[in-house]
This record gives C-alpha cells, structure tokens and sequence, in this order.
C-alpha cells in the first residue's frame, strides 16, 4: 500500500499514471476472482484504497492550483 505522503510528493501525471495502473491492477485481481485463482481476496481492497488515496492527493492539487 502507497503511503499519503509519498502519493503528495509525486506530480499530477505520475499520480494519473499510478491510478490508471492500480484500475488495471483492479481488473485483472477481479478477473483472477471470478476465475477462483485469487487467493487473497483483502489485497482488492487494498487496491480500491490505494486509488481512493491517489484521487484524493489529485483532486488537493486540482484545488490548490485553483487558488
């Protein structure tokens, strides 16, 4: 899992970057899922946190460039 503080050090499309590889990360563990290979099913949730983290750190910027 990403740390917030390592997230505000990267720029906006490093942060754009990582959240389109943690969606493709959440596809294919969901696949794995259906499919029954997963065997660790807490490791999709901490995905979903880890792009709920980088959404979070995107839209701050989006307000501080605002200002």
């Amino acid at each position: 899992t990403m740390k917030a503080k390592e997230l505000q050090a990267m720029n906006k499309n490093e942060l754009e970057t990582k959240v389109a590889d943690l969606k493709a990360e959440l596809f294919n563990l969901r696949f794995q899922l259906a499919t029954g290979q997963l065997q660790n099913t807490m490791v999709i949730q901490g995905v979903k946190r880890d792009i709920a983290r980088c959404m979070t750190v995107l839209r701050q910027l989006e307000q501080k460039d605002a200002q």
